[in-house]
């Protein structure tokens, strides 16, 4: 037997914890996550507290169960990338604060 969001596909922008352990707790309950994090701004959460190869026990703890790619959105090419992966997600998850249209 499957579980509840079996053939869910989320597309987690969000950084930190809150955003990141919602998608976490969807990703528990089936769904395919996909979390993006910026080139060379990597998740602030990877480096705070002990950790070790640039990971830390508690960004490991809000991102288990995801599948992970950096994109640069400085880029067209990197916007794309998210706009792609967007048409094909059932959600877009991202806990920004503030958002630039």
């Amino acid at each position: 037997m499957g579980k509840p969001l079996d053939g869910i596909r989320i597309l987690d922008l969000s950084a930190v914890v809150s955003g990141p352990y919602a998608a976490t707790m969807l990703a528990d309950q089936g769904a395919e996550v996909i979390k993006v994090e910026p080139v060379g701004g990597a998740d602030i959460l990877r480096f705070l507290g002990a950790g070790r190869g640039g990971m830390t026990g508690t960004f490991h703890l809000v991102n288990r169960g995801k599948r992970g790619i950096a994109v640069d959105l400085k880029t067209e090419e990197g916007r794309d990338i998210i706009r792609r992966l967007a048409a094909q997600s059932d959600v877009v998850l991202q806990n920004f604060s503030r958002v630039r249209c």
